[in-house]
């Protein structure tokens, strides 16, 4: 069975899609893709991934660092063994914008699934998936700049 996932990395301040791959669905993927993605932003400033509790693991959070990046992983607090997300990270007050801003990626997603056709492709093979993904991503970015720079200024009557 032919299945892939989609990997999205956004900037927080403005929304647009910053990184975009695709993978085989073999179960480990979303990990190993969410440490990759943040190495095609470049700059040595510090970065931070933000992520649901499905990352809030100790591996991920300590690769993670290894890299200079920081984990604003979902904390985990149900799970036997407690949570990776310590409070070095979450007393910052960019933590809690991290949490409130990661759920802006769906709406890329969902764009994508309704407009961009990624719901079902029509290609095989991870390179053509690829490709059609990302160029999916590049259009959804076109349609959020166009929101931004073409905004009606706050006050002015429409």
């Amino acid at each position: 069975m032919l299945s892939y996932l989609g990997h999205v990395l956004i900037k927080n301040r403005s929304g647009l899609v910053a990184g975009a791959v695709v993978s085989h669905a073999d179960g480990t993927a979303e990990r190993s893709c969410a440490l990759r993605l943040p190495d095609c932003v470049p700059g040595r400033h510090p970065k931070t991934v933000a992520a649901d509790k499905a990352y809030d693991t100790r591996d991920f959070v300590a690769d993670c660092r290894i890299r200079n990046v920081t984990s604003h992983a979902a904390q985990h607090v149900t799970r036997c063994g407690g949570c990776a997300i310590d409070g070095r990270t979450t007393r910052h007050v960019g933590y809690d914008i991290s949490q409130v801003i990661r759920k802006r990626i769906e709406e890329d997603f969902g764009w994508g699934k309704t407009v961009g056709r990624i719901r079902q492709t029509v290609h095989r093979g991870v390179r053509r998936v690829d490709r059609q993904f990302k160029l999916t991503m590049a259009a959804s970015n076109l349609r959020r700049m166009a929101r931004i720079l073409f905004a009606q200024p706050q006050g002015t009557p429409s």
